[in-house]
């Protein structure tokens, strides 16, 4: 994987200060390497956030830590139904 666009939404957008950023992997990407590293970057309220929040890869709703099989991975907060 050559690059990976993380984009964030509502209160992760927020706690980001942003609305996406690309990112070049180290090696093969994790999703909880990645939850280390937006907690590293953006602190307690991204660690909020990602506490009761998911992740969506590729459009796939993700709450594990394991591998990113594809190339875009969305931060999503909970969202309240109604």
């Amino acid at each position: 994987m050559s690059t990976l666009t993380v984009r964030f939404f509502a209160a992760a957008a927020d706690a980001a200060g942003t609305e996406q950023e690309t990112w070049e992997p180290d090696d093969a990407p994790t999703l909880g390497a990645l939850r280390t590293r937006l907690v590293e970057r953006f602190g307690d309220p991204m660690r909020r956030v990602l506490a009761t929040g998911s992740f969506l890869v590729d459009g796939v709703v993700r709450r594990d830590d394991g591998p990113v099989d594809g190339d875009r991975v969305d931060v999503l907060p909970p969202f309240a139904g109604g």
